[in-house]
């Protein structure tokens, strides 16, 4: 078995592809690169990071746990929250992942993400994401975590 260490690989000035074997398994051209998936489906990088996330305790002092592009979080009110991106995303268009729950100990937590129709100013736009949380009763409360992904095109 071979070891090679490099600092630099450096390609053909025409080279478009990364190859093991004879498998192309990385594509580039202007502002995309590809990666070989399943069989021969290829999925575009870009399109496959999450462009925000973050972990955050609302319950205990409003502490941002860890996070990507965030700037900064918002408590609104009782279980509302505005977290504002440090880079826009291109529009609001974008797909979103939301969990949350640990508030205090009650079964039946649940959430929801607003699009703006609970309150149109502080609803999700290309630098917000507006979060509230309620438990079955449909009061809204802290949560000890409120959890966030996005996917979509930055600006």
């Amino acid at each position: 078995m071979s070891t090679v260490i490099l600092d630099t690989i450096t390609g053909k000035s025409t080279a478009t592809t990364i190859t093991i074997g004879s498998t192309p398994v990385v594509s580039a051209s202007a502002n995309s690169m590809t990666i070989r998936g399943e069989g021969s489906a290829q999925t575009s990088i870009q399109q496959g990071l999450a462009k925000m996330w973050v972990h955050f305790d609302g319950n205990t002092g409003n502490d941002i746990r860890d996070s990507l592009n965030i700037s900064s979080v918002a408590d609104n009110a009782t279980g509302r929250y505005t977290y504002t991106y440090a880079n826009n995303m291109n529009n609001f268009y974008y797909q979103f992942t939301h969990n949350c729950g640990g508030a205090s100990g009650t079964t039946g937590d649940e959430q929801y993400g607003s699009t703006g129709a609970t309150n149109v100013s502080t609803g999700i736009t290309t630098s917000t994401f507006f979060s509230r949380n309620r438990r079955y009763d449909g009061n809204t409360y802290d949560v000890d975590i409120d959890s966030i992904m996005l996917h979509g095109d930055l600006a």
